[in-house]
């Protein structure tokens, strides 16, 4: 990896962790696609490498979050109790039954175009019990391991899901957003391990690229405590619309990657 690369995936990973962070959502999902058309990570090694990013890029967001004691919550611990056995999952599908480019576009783009613009629609039309709408403490901890395994798979280790699926049945984005992240960093550190650890039993580009990942996770590290700041100034409604969009427009930039 030359010197320029390893500055553009700083750069990107510190501008897409200052807009991600506020709305509870990883760089890594909008990291990916660069990844791919860009900077040249082959798969399935693209998806330990986002991992990677989450691991190193986590911390930023989730001090600022500590400070304020946000995370000194039991959905936190619902979250990660679930998706951590479900991104091992994740990580033996991608390897062995989703390596290809374009069937892992195809899953993301049906996953995040429906989810995005659900999200959009409850926010501009709530629905009129919202608190009623809470799920339970079980659903939540099941929900978390679907979501870790779907994490596994694509790389974004599932706060990225987690997010507007929480947000969408009524729970308050400034709970959601750090549990998200939470869930996401302790998904992500044992994604990178279950990865590195396959690419010791079988062959082609299955490990990080390990430089790559930590350069993108310095600047998201950076950008994620920038943007986690600022979330206390920025209205809820916002932020919700923002996540659907995200959402949105990354399942519609896969469909038509997929296509071409």
């Amino acid at each position: 990896m030359t010197w320029s690369t390893a500055l553009a995936g700083l750069a990107v990973g510190l501008l897409l962790a200052v807009v991600t962070a506020p709305v509870g959502v990883s760089g890594a999902v909008f990291l990916l696609p660069v990844q791919l058309s860009v900077l040249g990570v082959p798969s399935p090694a693209v998806t330990p490498t986002n991992l990677l990013f989450n691991v190193v890029a986590g911390p930023g967001a989730l001090l600022r979050h500590h400070r304020t004691g946000l995370l000194h919550d039991r959905l936190t611990l619902r979250l990660v109790v679930g998706t951590l056995p479900g991104v091992v999952i994740g990580a033996v599908v991608r390897v062995f039954a989703v390596p290809g480019v374009t069937v892992f576009r195809l899953l993301v783009a049906a996953l995040l175009v429906p989810l995005g613009l659900w999200l959009i629609g409850r926010t501009l039309r709530p629905a009129r019990p919202a608190r009623a709408a809470e799920p339970s403490p079980r659903a939540v901890t099941g929900l978390a391991l679907v979501v870790g395994v779907v994490g596994g798979i694509y790389g974004i280790g599932g706060g990225s899901i987690l997010g507007p699926l929480l947000v969408g049945r009524g729970m308050p984005l400034a709970r959601v957003a750090p549990a998200a992240l939470a869930s996401t960093f302790a998904a992500s550190l044992t994604g990178a391990a279950a990865f590195a650890l396959l690419s010791l039993t079988g062959s082609g580009d299955i490990a990080p690229d390990w430089y790559l990942g930590l350069a993108c996770g310095l600047g998201g590290l950076i950008g994620g405590y920038l943007g986690a700041h600022l979330q206390p100034r920025l209205p809820e409604t916002p932020l919700r619309l923002l996540l659907g969009a995200l959402a949105t427009a990354l399942g519609a930039l896969y469909a038509v990657q997929s296509l071409r």
